[in-house]
């Protein structure tokens, strides 16, 4: 049975705390490659049409505007003031809208649309609803209890009457972005926010009837301490979001430019850090949120606890979902797509995008096909992230493979960490222990034939799996 206990043991987490892929999917986006364009893009969604059961969809929105720089973040962003931009966005996104919707028949009900950012919010409330207006005119929509409407906010930058708005949009879902409480550590991270601020829009999601809040959180910043995070633990488990997720904080100044705006000596120790998850960890299991894996928690009754539960939990770009079996549509500069078995990539940068759709293109900048050994791989990958073990008949079963030949090699990787008490093998199934939970991203790797030094693969800097 899954287990969503988790074990600390600062000494194992120290040791292997290394650099590896989060495992948003597998492969990873380093791997895609530019001989994936809209010619293939346009193959592999009429292949998916002829499906005899016809895969739902998932469609993603990429809003990359932001106000203001956050010194930690690592996402696809533009920082403006500009509203005017937000409108020019909007125009090319509603014909990325329609050009991406002729690839795909009417009966495919879409399951969940999620926005994010940048800034979903940089737009307002009433363009907000529009995009939701317009996905529907090219859509079908499935009925609204079985349809998930999420969408990211910087509560700094929302009205409690916003809410409303996106409440009568259709929204039923909202992640708050609030990182950490501590003024000096919001000084430091140029993101200052507060309190009540926060927690009015929490309040207004409930009223107007959002099923679920997420708040996430970030440990690593600089400046933070044990008492403060303390204190930021004490205000949001006080509010109880439904989820919430603990992020780590990824130090990448050498590839994220606003990140050298961030004194290194202002960072937590190691060790530091560690005691900082460690807090996070045993104060949500004492309010009773469920280890949900990776960084996310959830309270028992939340639809991510229910579809751990119950096996439904799937792994992608949005994090972790209730919407397994369905294709995802990325919309918007740097969105990914994942239809069929294939991946692909619109332009990270925004003019690149802006170009494709002023002509007419599919903007898709690159991509892949996935081979048999990726979706096996990849199938491996997904329920170790999702449920922290592999029912090996089942998978044998599913792609019709001698596990135990087939993975000879990432078998002898797990050893070692099989001796440190991170992993249980047996005949018919390999399980992440309580103390193994949170190294999950440390398992996987073991079935990345990306990472083996043999392998033929883009060279790639990863964020720290701690």
């Amino acid at each position: 049975m899954v287990t969503s206990s988790v074990l600390f043991d600062p000494e194992l987490l120290r040791r292997y705390d290394r650099p590896g892929p989060r495992y948003t999917s597998y492969p990873t986006a380093p791997q895609f490659r530019p001989d994936f364009g809209e010619a293939q893009l346009r193959e592999v969604a009429a292949l998916t049409n002829g499906d005899p059961i016809p895969r739902p969809l998932s469609i993603y929105a990429h809003i990359p505007f932001c106000a203001s720089p956050c010194f930690y973040c690592g996402c696809n962003r533009v920082i403006t003031r500009d509203k005017a931009r937000g409108e020019a966005y909007l125009i090319r996104l509603y014909r990325e809208i329609g050009m991406m919707s002729k690839l795909f028949d009417r009966d495919r009900d879409v399951v969940q649309l999620h926005f994010g950012g940048g800034t979903p919010n940089f737009l307002s409330a009433g363009q907000i609803a529009e995009v939701v207006d317009v996905v529907r005119r090219h859509f079908s929509f499935a009925p609204e209890h079985k349809r998930e409407c999420s969408i990211e906010l910087d509560p700094r930058f929302v009205e409690p009457d916003d809410i409303r708005v996106l409440a009568e949009a259709g929204f039923n879902r909202a992640s708050l972005g609030v990182q950490d409480f501590d003024p000096l550590v919001q000084e430091a991270v140029n993101r200052v926010q507060g309190v009540e601020q926060t927690l009015a829009i929490i309040d207004a999601c409930r009223e107007h009837g959002l099923r679920s809040v997420n708040v996430d959180l970030i440990y690593g910043l600089p400046r933070q301490t044990l008492d403060g995070f303390d204190r930021t633990l004490d205000i949001t488990l006080k509010a109880r979001p439904d989820r919430l997720a603990i992020y780590s904080y990824a130090h990448l100044p050498q590839l994220f430019r606003p990140q050298q705006r961030i004194r290194a000596e202002d960072l937590p120790s190691p060790q530091a850090k560690l005691a900082l998850l460690q807090r996070a960890i045993e104060r949500l299991g004492e309010a009773g949120y469920v280890y949900i894996g990776m960084d996310h928690f959830a309270l028992p009754g939340d639809d991510l606890a229910r579809a751990q539960a119950s096996g439904d939990l799937h792994r992608n770009f949005m994090g972790y979902t209730t919407c397994a079996d369905s294709d995802l549509i990325g919309l918007g500069v740097s969105a990914i797509s994942h239809i069929g078995a294939s991946f692909s990539q619109n332009p990270r940068d925004l003019p690149g995008w802006e170009r494709a759709i002023d002509e007419g293109r599919l903007p898709v900048w690159r991509g892949m096909h996935l081979d048999t050994d990726d979706l096996v791989r990849a199938d491996v990958i997904q329920e170790l992230m999702c449920h922290g073990e592999i029912d090996i008949p089942r998978l044998e079963r599913r792609h019709v493979v001698n596990f135990r030949e087939y993975f000879a090699a990432a078998l002898e990787q797990l050893r070692p960490l099989q001796q440190d008490g991170l992993v249980e093998l047996s005949e018919s199934t390999i399980r992440a222990t309580t103390r193994g939970r949170l190294l999950l991203r440390v398992l996987a790797a073991c079935f990345d034939r990306y990472l083996s030094p043999q392998a033929d693969a883009v060279p790639v800097q990863f964020s720290r799996t701690v």
